[in-house]
């Protein structure tokens, strides 16, 4: 699986994830915040599928 997240991309992806997970837990908002986990994976892995889908890739890795 190539990766397709750059590094602000995935920095941005983990606070978001973090910050919704944390929000549900606490209860100040909804069960939707445990959605949070989708970004929050998807910046561990550093692949994001509906960026493949779209052609997107944000990863400034030279391509050799």
């Amino acid at each position: 699986m190539k990766r397709n997240l750059g590094t602000l991309d995935r920095t941005l992806r983990i606070v978001i994830g973090v910050a919704l997970i944390a929000a549900a837990a606490t209860g100040q908002i909804g069960w939707w915040g445990w959605l949070g986990i989708i970004p929050l994976a998807t910046a561990l892995i550093g692949n994001c599928a509906l960026y493949s889908l779209l052609g997107i890739n944000t990863c400034h890795i030279s391509k050799k």
